[in-house]
């Protein structure tokens, strides 16, 4: 389906409009439910005439609504450039192991820190040392040579991973209780304990990596027939891949750093977005950044409301929803050409 202005500006401000949709319905749901006109004066209301909602709306529940917006979006984008890299509709943000570096620089910090003198503070900056650590360790296996093969990246992740799981099964293990019951919320996903001051880094390098997907978004598209044939086409396969690696991974770790494995948004919302809008990556980049945080959003939602004054992880949220929806989608579509 070809691209024009309209059908860009429709699609992109429908996501906008769907984005807007669970962000109120984040902010308007919780222990303390709200109605439409406390949580619109909450936010543009006088500052002198602020109530309790207010502090309900804007201190407790915007941060996380939107750290669960960026985080979501991070993971639905890098889903979508990993699924084009690897020429792989199945893949996600975890497939390449960066999750799961990040993952255990995180874990390692909640394990040890108690002994180091190190707080909570110092999971997102070992998160995201994880997460750079993971993605020099791919540049130096998977691109040793002249080409980044996408077999070698794929290889060198699962391995990766196994190495991850078997690292965190180790460090929980010597843990104590209190670190052995945050390394499990960690490892499903959770917004609960999220520093809201680590937003911005979150936002930052999702905004750069959507920019560089964008910017690359024909690459994107050939890619997906082949390093040879996108290299006739003028392609430069080999630097592209490099920069598209950089960016993707950036954004997991960042996202990682702050929320832990959600899984499945990366997977579901770029593979769901395909089938509906196509395969154009100069569409399905916006898209799958206000999908994916919409997404997260209501998950997020449902999990801090789903047992009254009792939490769940939103992860746990993801995967149930994720996994029966993506078993669905795989089935009814199992045959559709992956193109563009």
């Amino acid at each position: 389906m070809v691209l024009t202005r309209a059908r860009f500006v429709t699609v992109v401000l429908g996501m906008t409009l769907l984005a807007v949709a669970s962000v109120w319905f984040s902010l308007l749901l919780g222990p303390s439910e709200l109605s439409i006109g406390e949580v619109f004066a909450s936010i543009f209301g006088a500052e002198a005439d602020a109530g309790p909602e207010a502090d309900i709306v804007l201190r407790i529940r915007w941060p996380r609504t939107l750290l669960a917006m960026l985080v979501g979006a991070s993971l639905s984008v890098s889903g979508v450039v990993f699924q084009a890299m690897l020429r792989n509709p199945l893949a996600d943000p975890f497939v390449l192991g960066v999750s799961g570096g990040a993952a255990l620089g995180g874990i390692a910090a909640l394990s040890l820190g108690t002994a180091a003198g190190f707080g909570y503070a110092a999971v997102p900056p070992a998160a995201f040392a994880g997460a750079l650590a993971t993605t020099f360790l791919l540049y130096v296996i998977a691109g040793s040579g002249e080409r980044v093969s996408a077999n070698n990246l794929l290889l060198t992740g699962v391995v990766f991973n196994a190495f991850a799981s078997a690292a965190i099964v180790f460090l929980a293990s010597v843990a104590g209780l209190t670190e052995g019951s945050q390394i499990f919320l960690w490892l499903i996903g959770n917004l609960s304990a999220a520093r809201s001051d680590v937003t911005v880094w979150v936002a930052v390098f999702l905004a750069a990596g959507v920019i560089v997907s964008l910017v690359l978004g024909r690459s994107l598209n050939l890619l997906i027939l082949g390093d040879e044939p996108a290299e006739q086409l003028g392609v430069a396969t080999e630097v592209h891949k490099r920069v598209l690696l950089l960016a993707t991974s950036l954004m997991v770790g960042a996202a990682v750093s702050v929320a832990g494995l959600v899984g499945f948004v990366g997977l579901i919302i770029p593979h769901l977005l395909r089938l509906i809008f196509g395969a154009d990556h100069r569409l399905l980049v916006p898209a799958a950044a206000l999908g994916g945080g919409a997404f997260l959003v209501v998950c997020d939602t449902v999990a801090r409301t789903a047992l009254g004054g009792r939490e769940l992880p939103v992860g746990a949220i993801t995967a149930l929803v994720g996994g029966p929806l993506f078993l669905y989608l795989l089935r009814k579509h199992q045959r559709r050409v992956f193109a563009p």
